[in-house]
């Protein structure tokens, strides 16, 4: 298995060449260009590419024993069972050659959107969390995503720092690490629900396609759950953006996905939370440069959130 590379993902040219033929026959042309996407954290090739007769597809591989195969086969299966009209690409197909697997994914046309507080992608990212988890999920979703434990039950962090505090904790949240704790326990039997949760909810988990306005991608972590997880995870990013805490608070407070269960979105949220402020602390793992920044950002903008729901 290739070395994830320090920079980032793997290129088009790791992947082996039979796994490159194969693609290229299964897609009809040669591909003449390969570009990787800003954003993201995974070492695997997450690239568009372009094909000889202009046509794009984005393709995702990596070697058979790496982690990140079983994640992007999962999110094979995922899409091909989201419900008609669910914000989410198209799957082309799976292909294999020489111990690697690529999953072929429709190309989205467009930039990540802008969750700033002056851009209408907000409001439009929203309304589609509603539609999104305003029924239960259907039952080919549910049978998809049945056999891969969610990753969301097994969010923690405030218990590991309460038991050993680091020296630079502020103050304020060194007083609240027993409630954040609590709150943090409860969650593993909050988290069963028979919603679609998307499961890692950011802006560069979306393109704003020129047909198709916000669309979400990489369902990777895709799972089952109550309503609330995507949309508290959406407001720590909304935070990060530039919004004010207090309005994202009122937010949570109103939308539909959170409002009918106060309780488990705090919970939720102080988990998430506890997992950021956790792992921001731990050395970066290789071919993911940015992870550890990242963390430490939303940690606080969790904290921030946290901070009016707990007044």
């Amino acid at each position: 298995m290739p070395v994830p590379p320090i920079s980032g993902r793997l290129r088009w040219t790791d992947v082996p060449l039979p796994l490159r033929t194969r693609l290229e026959e299964a897609l009809g042309a040669p591909v003449t260009d390969a570009v990787t996407p800003a954003g993201g954290f995974g070492h695997q090739l997450a690239a568009a590419l372009r094909l000889a007769d202009g046509r794009r597809v984005f393709v995702k591989a990596a070697p058979d024993d790496d982690p990140l195969t079983a994640a992007n086969l999962h999110e094979a299966t995922v899409l091909d069972a989201l419900p008609t009209g669910a914000p989410a690409p198209d799957l082309l197909g799976v292909h294999r050659a020489d111990s690697w697997t690529a999953v072929v994914i429709a190309h989205l046309d467009g930039p990540h959107p802008d969750l700033s507080p002056a851009s209408s992608d907000t409001g439009q990212t929203w309304a589609l969390l509603d539609k999104l988890t305003s029924s239960p999920a259907p039952a080919a979703y549910t049978t998809a995503v049945s056999t891969t434990p969610s990753t969301a039950a097994a969010l923690h962090g405030w218990a590991d720092l309460t038991a050993d505090p680091p020296p630079d904790l502020a103050p304020d949240t060194r007083a609240h690490l027993p409630q954040l704790a609590e709150l943090e326990a409860a969650w593993p039997a909050l988290v069963h629900g028979d919603r679609i949760v998307h499961g890692d909810l950011r802006a560069d988990n979306m393109v704003r396609d020129r047909s198709r306005g916000v669309t979400f991608v990489d369902w990777a972590h895709a799972t089952t759950g109550p309503a609330c997880i995507d949309a508290a995870s959406l407001a720590a990013q909304l935070v990060l953006a530039g919004h004010s805490p207090a309005d994202i608070a009122r937010l949570l407070r109103d939308h539909p996905a959170t409002a009918t269960s106060p309780d488990t979105t705090t919970s939720f949220l102080a988990a998430l939370t506890g997992h950021w402020h956790r792992n921001a602390r731990k050395p970066a793992p290789p071919g993911t440069p940015g992870l550890r920044a990242y963390q430490h950002r939303a940690a606080a903008a969790g904290l921030a959130l946290l901070g009016y729901r707990l007044s």
